[in-house]
Parts: structure tokens; sequence; C-alpha cells
């Protein structure tokens, strides 16, 4: 009987980056084999060159047992070179396995297998669909097959597999045998080909690699039980722990126990599907193929690419249909010809002959939601083609009635804003802390939410509060911890609907660090926690600890509170703009429910919907939000864990680089988030600093934590603000940002970035710090002095940020009261009659005095500067001293709702009292 090999340690300190640091490590050994083909063929003596290949490649080679590519028979090939010292042959296998990982061309090329044959496989498939030549290849995946069976079998196993494909199949795959829960774990995490397991019971719990990296992380995930599991429960155990890191694979058992009981219990929810292990092959292979076939299908998007194949007709209100208004244009066709003819074809305002209608979905767009949904993890999904800012509106409206009361970020979106300005709903604001010395916001503490929820209990209109908003992640990254926030606000108001807006975080759901601080990861870890029998205990201890605590006590504020679970109901709305970070057009957006309640307010959500969807939507943009959905189930896996290296690299290089540090900095989760909200003690990510352990406890546990992906990248530093920054990068580098601040710009990593862009910006900041110190030089003291200058103007005296003061009383039921909620709609609608305005100049010494000896001022409209970006004041809010001097401290050239040339723009106090009493009506 074959011995099982010894135990290598394998340092896995960083394997959430694995992919990218697996190329990185195949490039080295390339540079190192063609280093030591040149000694051999110098006469230099080859014994340190062939050292270092050999130390090199005994790292790389344990991870190689996660990937088909280059596979056993080319790693073996390999391996017998640097064995006979054939330093030439070693150079050329490295060079093509290295070009093939590279450029994905072993996926499409079947050369790329077999590297020592002459071919251009080199050739790489990065060009534009329209600019290839030839058919489009079949697309590639890695099955991953955990297996109890010798090694020696492998390469039989491997072969029977590969004979039952057939030309007709939709896709191409290989697959990757390991032999033990730990190793397909690693399997699942490092390999982002994979897109089915199977699992053949029977199989061990450790690795032949020693993984303390691993064994830690296992530890770290509290649902994790695997220490105590019997042999023949592994295989439920590894399913469940996969569908928890990569929820979008598909699991299948085989097993030679009875299958027909295991078919009818609970565990069998883990899988797609169970088989007897000695005698489904073939079946096994299709099902792998339907299930990955499943998540490729685009009902939506396939229906329009066959209608515009299809001559039509056309004899309604959409002349631009077919495209023959541009094509036999004597002056427009220009058009055609830049945006092409399948833009044409596939356009049209019906939604018959294959089409569907948004508003009425029964055919392919109901079936793409439907998919959508199971995609993002929700129990259902809307497809917006007018962007987030409807999405918020029509969710307001949908659950929100005039008077109701919804605590809500002042900083949040303004579309939330005018929300309750349509329903009539009263806004209870609550602040955020604030970054002072970036001029911005961060995220409101769960400890200021659960006081204005025991601010409203006390007065006794805590059946008034419908619904807390808030937005996840912020604009500048801030995660909440969304589990923790509705856990401990349901456990004062059991029945509260959460609508949070994720509008630039619709990919956190397709990784498993991102994920955990989504509200539709919440929602079913909160759903699947509260039905667990141990969780009635746990509520029965916490009753009986605060049981003698009133329902407004103030030490509720600091005790972790517990919904009673016969009472709660998830709720959660959430809402992403799907166009931001997923490859939907400008626009696209999407609605996502989990509603245990949904009965009770779908037909205003339907009204809602109708009331603010276009009856015209664009047909481009609900398949590219089909399309979305799509990319991201097959390969969202892969393309948001490189997005997210791509950041700390970037992070990483600025910070750490000796020149560009001078000048500019990335700001850390330290410098972002107050301490007290990060208990875990985490200020930066990666090595040396954390280790990623530590980072997922962070992200587990502390209130709030730092999106990688969203890097504030400080300029005032370099005598910059951030507007003067933003378009210097754009007119001069060519580089595109979205965010600035006073002395920041906020920089974006993404699906569609890549190491060429991180290398662009570290070039342009590192030209730009080498030309401020070229101008400190030539400059003298003179120069030093003022830029001295500057950088203090821009980092030092920076104005205080003001808080949301009040609703003026005659906008309120009780001036007296805590709580702060207001009659927003009153006053908005009030300032559309002019008599009931008036305007007065910012700097005129009218404001101060006002300030003074009253009467108050009050604002007739929203007033939003940009940056921050937020309003600083809304109607029916009274000004106070820390507004104006905000406001008269702002140095943004674009101020929404303030026009220099009038001034403010205020209800008259007249009409002030001519409004008292009637309000509420």
């Amino acid at each position: 009987m074959a011995q099982p090999p010894q135990q290598q340690s394998l340092d896995l300190g960083d394997f959430f980056v694995a992919a990218e640091a697996r190329s990185d490590r195949w490039r080295q050994l390339t540079a190192a084999g063609r280093a030591w083909e040149s000694a051999v063929a110098t006469g230099q003596g080859d014994d340190v060159f062939h050292d270092e290949v050999e130390r090199l490649f005994a790292e790389l080679r344990p991870l190689e047992s996660y990937w088909a590519y280059p596979g056993p028979r080319l790693v073996g090939a390999i391996a017998e070179a640097v064995e006979e010292r054939r330093a030439a042959l070693f150079a050329t296998l490295a060079q093509r396995i290295s070009a093939a990982i590279l450029t994905g061309a072993y996926r499409y090329d079947t050369s790329a297998w077999d590297p020592l044959q002459e071919s251009d496989h080199f050739a790489v498939d990065v060009l534009p669909p329209d600019l290839r030549d030839g058919e489009q290849h079949k697309s590639y995946f890695e099955v991953l097959v955990v297996t109890p069976s010798d090694p020696a079998t492998w390469d039989r196993a491997r072969a029977e597999l590969r004979r039952l494909r057939r030309a007709d199949d939709a896709f191409n795959y290989e697959i990757v045998q390991v032999g033990s829960l730990e190793d397909a774990l690693l399997g699942a995490i490092f390999n982002n080909n994979v897109e089915a397991v199977v699992l053949y019971d029977g199989f061990r719990f450790r690795s032949r690699y020693d993984l303390p990296s691993l064994r830690d992380f296992l530890l770290r995930d509290r649902r994790t039980e695997t220490s105590n599991v019997m042999p023949g429960a592994l295989a439920t155990t590894l399913a469940r722990m996969i569908q928890r890191y990569r929820p979008e694979l598909d699991v299948y058992l085989l097993t030679d126990r009875a299958v027909e009981k295991i078919a009818g219990s609970e565990e069998s929810g883990a899988f797609r599907r169970i088989f007897h292990a000695v005698d489904e092959l073939m079946e096994l292979h299709l099902a792998i193929l339907e299930g990955v076939g499943e998540r490729y299908e685009t009902p939506f998007f396939s229906n329009l690419k066959h209608y515009a194949q299809r001559p039509i007709g056309t004899f309604h209100a959409l002349p631009l249909a077919r495209g023959k208004s541009v094509f036999r244009s004597n002056w427009i066709r220009d058009m055609g010809q830049f945006y092409g003819t399948n833009l044409f074809l596939a356009e049209s305002s019906a939604t018959t002959g294959g089409l569907d209608s948004l508003l009425e979905p029964t055919g392919n767009i109901k079936k793409a939601q439907e998919l959508a949904a199971r995609a993002f993890g929700a129990e259902r999904a809307y497809f917006v083609t007018n962007g987030t800012s409807t999405s918020n509106k029509i969710v307001v409206q949908a659950i929100c009635e005039p008077g109701d009361i919804v605590i809500v970020d002042r900083n949040c979106h303004k579309s939330h804003h005018y929300g309750f300005v349509l329903t009539g709903a009263q806004p209870y604001y609550v602040e955020a802390f604030p970054l002072t010395q970036y001029s911005m916001y961060g995220a409101v503490p769960l400890r200021t939410i659960k006081q204005a929820l025991l601010d409203c209990a006390a007065e006794g209109k805590l059946d008034r509060v419908k619904a807390v908003d808030l937005t996840n992640c912020t604009f500048d990254g801030h995660m909440y911890n969304p589990a923790r926030v509705m856990e401990e606000c349901l456990a004062i108001k059991p029945d509260l609907v959460f609508l949070w807006d994720e509008a630039w975080f619709g990919f956190a759901r397709f990784n498993p660090f991102h994920r955990r601080r989504t509200a539709m990861g919440a929602a079913a870890a909160l759903a699947e926690r509260y039905r667990d029998p141990a969780y009635r205990a746990e509520y029965e201890a916490f009753t009986a600890k605060a049981g003698a605590l009133g329902p407004g006590s103030v030490k509720r504020l600091d005790l972790h509170l517990l919904p009673d679970p016969e009472k709660v109901r998830i709720r959660v709305y959430e809402t992403n703009s799907t166009h931001k970070s997923m490859s939907a057009l400008r626009q696209g957006s999407m609605i996502l429910v989990w509603d245990e309640d949904f009965h009770r307010v779908e037909g205003t959500f339907e009204e809602a919907f109708f009331t603010h969807t276009s009856t015209s939507p664009n047909q481009q943009i609900i398949a590219s939000l089909d399309v979305a959905r799509r990319q991201m189930e097959l390969e969202g896996y892969e393309l948001t864990m490189r997005a997210t290296e791509l950041a700390l690299k970037l992070r990483r290089e600025v910070n750490g680089h000796p020149l560009i540090a001078k000048y500019f900095r990335i700001a850390t989760p330290g410098d972002m988030i107050p301490a007290e909200f990060r208990a875990s003690g985490v200020a930066e990510y990666g090595r040396p600093h954390s280790t990623w352990r530590e980072v997922v406890a962070a992200w587990d546990d502390d209130e709030f934590a730092l999106d990688p992906t969203r890097l504030t990248l400080v300029c005032g530093t370099a005598g910059f603000d951030g507007t003067e920054f933003k378009n210097l990068l754009a007119d001069r580098f060519d580089v595109q940002i979205n965010k600035t601040s006073r002395n920041s710009v906020l920089v974006q990593t993404n699906i569609n970035n890549t190491r060429s862009d991180v290398a662009l910006l570290i070039k342009v900041l590192s030209d730009l710090s080498r030309e401020i110190e070229r101008q400190l030089a030539q400059g003298g003291p003179t120069e030093q002095a003022a830029f001295a200058a500057r950088v203090r103007s821009l980092m030092t005296d920076v104005p205080d940020l003001p808080n949301f003061s009040r609703f003026h009383d005659v906008f309120r039921d009780d001036p007296k009261s805590a709580a702060n909620e207001g009659h927003m709609r009153a006053a908005f609608f009030a300032a559309y009659d002019d008599a009931n305005c008036e305007y007065v100049p910012l700097a005129s010494g009218a404001i101060d005095e006002r300030l003074k000896t009253g009467p108050e001022l009050v604002s007739a409209n929203f007033v939003i500067p940009y940056p921050p970006g937020f309003p600083i004041m809304v109607p029916g809010q009274v000004l106070t001293h820390d507004v104006v001097t905000f406001m008269r401290k702002l140095d943004v050239k674009e101020i929404h709702g303030y026009h220099a040339a009038h001034g403010l723009k205020l209800l008259r106090p007249e009409a002030l009292e001519r409004s008292r009493g009637r309000v509420a009506g």
C-alpha cells in the first residue's frame, strides 16, 4: 500500500490572493529559468542558478495541485527537467506555461497543453469581439473532484471523464482532483476557474500539506464545526462550507450509501444532485454542463439577440428601431458606423414578438429577474433602468405612508430625501461620525440609531417608526455590520423595515469577505440564526439578563440586544447601482428584496414601481443587467477578488514609496474609522500590519470596516485641493476618478481595472512628486513657504462639519420632543409659492444679525455642495451658525440649490406663522 506523502509546510498567509500570486511566481520561475539557461550556454556553471530554480519550483509545486492547468503531466515534465538539469528544456516549458497562465490561452487553445510543439498559442484572446478573427471559442471551466481514491488512479479517472465529452457540449471543462476536505476548500478558494464540485463520499479531513493559515481561517468561522465530524458526514459538512464561501458553485455528491435516504433528508439541500457512485458518470457529466448552463442563461439578452436577427417590420413609435433612419441618412450615418448595426436591430418599443414588459413581466424579463434574485441571494429582484436614484424612491414610496417616521442617515443620497418629500414620511435624521480632516462623514454609529429608536419608544411613537434607511458602503468605503445593526434594532421593534442603499456595493455579494457586510448576506444569516433552536436558548439567557431594564433604559444602548424569535420579521430591501460595480450600462440598477411580510406591501410596491418606471425602458440596459448577472455568477468571484488585490497593491505601493509618500498617501482604515469602532485594533490591511485572519475577524466583529477597493488618496499634502487634482488627472494624464473632498480624491478599483491601470496611476503620482521636488528646490525659501501655507490651508485649516440642527417648530408635531423628525414635505411645497420665500445673501450682515436675535433662518430647499455631496440644508431646517460658517468657507464650484447671485433661499417668517397649526394636516 502506498505511503502517504510527507507533509510539506505551505505558507498561505495571503491565500486569498493566491491566483495573482501564482502568476507572479510563474513569472519569477521563468526569469530564473532563463538565467539558468544562459549560465549553461555561456559556461558560467549552473549550480547557483539550478538551486534557485529548484527552490522556486519546490515552493510553487504544491500550489499547482489546485489547478487543472498545467496539470500533473506538465508539472511532472518540469520536475524531470530540474532533476536531470536540462536547463533549456526547463526554460522553454516554464516560459510557455507561464504565458498560457498569464493570457488564459489554456482555456481555448489545445496547444497550450502541449507546450513543446511549435504553435502560436501565445496569441492573447483579449481583443474586443469585433476585432477578432474566426469563431468564438467555447467557455472553459474546471471541476473540483474530491475523492478518497489513491492518487495513482487519478489519471485514469480524468481520462474517463474526458471521454464523455461531445462536440455539441456547450462548454469545455477539465478536472482538478484532491483528497481531503481542507484541500477542497483551498481549491475552491484558490481556483477561480472552478464552477462545480464533485464529492466522492469517504475522503479524509486533513490535507497532505501543513496549512496553519487555512486552519486559523476555519476556526474563525463560528458556523463551521469540523473537529468532531464523523467521516460519513464530511461530504455534507464540506458542501455547506463551500456554499458559504462560494454559493454560486454547484455541488454534487457521489456515494455508495443509501442515496434514497440521503436525498430525502435535510442534508440534501447542500447538493444540486446526489448520484449513486458507481453507475452515473454520463449523468454527472450532463448535470455539470446543465448547472453551468443555467448560470450562463440570459433569458432577455438571448431573446433580444434572436429578435435582432428577425426580419421585423416596425410600425410603432421608435424610428430608430432597425436603424433605417440612420443607415439611409445623408447626415447621421456616422452614428450607425460608430455604434454598429446590432444596437439598432435590437431596439424596439414593443413588448411582444419574444420581448417582454418591464412593468408587467410575464416572460423573459420575469425569468431574468428570478435568476438575479438567485444570484444575489434575494427572494425577489427588480430591474430598474433609470438608476438607483429611482430604485430608492420606489422602495421609500412602497414601504412608507404619510406620517411614518424613517430613521435615516442625513448624509444619504438625495434620492432618499426626495422620496420622503414624495411620500410625506418624516425623516428622523441621525448623524454619522465626522472625518473633519478630510471634510467628509463616515457612517452612523449603532448607538446613535438605537438612541433614536429608544427615544421614539419613550415618547410612545415607536409604532410610527417604519424603517431604518442607511448607505452601505458609503461613498468613501465605510461598511456597516448590517447583521449587528438589524439584530439590535429588531430587538427594539421586531417588524422594522431596512433599506440599505448599496449603490456602490453590488459586487460585494460575489466574494466571501465583502459578502458578510452586505444586506442580503445579513438577511440570510439572520433568518438562519433565528430558526436555529440554539438561538432560543441564547435569547432566554439574554432576557434573564436584560429583563430588569426598562424599554427606554440608557443601559440598553451598551447592551447587545437580541430580538424575540417569536416576533421578529426579516424585512430587508437593498438597492444597488449594478452599473457602478458590474458590467451593466449606465443607469442599470436593481432592487433586491428579502421581506417575510412582502405580501403586506406587494400592492404598494407595484404601484410605486409603476409611478417611477418609464413606459419606454431602454432594452439595452435591461439586457446588460441580465448579462451582468451572468458574468458575476460565473466569474464574479475571480473579478472581485482581483479588484480587491489591485487595491491592496496600490495602497502598499503608494504608502510605501519613499518619494510618493512624501506628498501623497492613501488613507488607512485607522485614518478613516475612529478606534472606538474598531475593537479589533486593525488599522491597516495586509502584512506587515495585519494577517488575513485578523482582517477577517475585524470584518466579522468591528462596528465598521473599510472597503479596500475604495481608496481615499490624500492630495492636500501635495498642495492640491480635490477638485483641482481631479481636473489635473483628467486633463493632463487621462486618468478619471469620481469623487473629491477638500483635500482628497476617491480612487476606486473595480472589475474593469488591470495592473496596467495601477501602474499608470503610480507613475503619475511619481512624476508629480518629482515635479514638486524640483519646484521646491528651484523656488527656494519663498516657494517652500508658499507651498507649506497651501498645504496648511488644505490639511489643517479645515471647516468643522455641521450636523443637522432641527426642523422649525412649525414643521414638528411636538417641538419639545427628543426625536427630531419633521414634516419636510410641507416645507418643500411651501417654497412653491414665491410669496413664502425670501433670498438673503450669504455674506450679508443680516444673516449674522438673525442668527443672534432672530427671526430664525429656515431653509426653503435642499442645498447640496459637491463635495461633500450631502444636503447641508433641507426644507424646513433651522440654520445655525455652524451651517452658515461651513457654507461661507466652501470653495467648491458646484452647489445644488444655491445661487450666489441670489443668496440663501429661506422661508419668510410670516409664511411660517401662517403655516403654524396647519402643517400636520
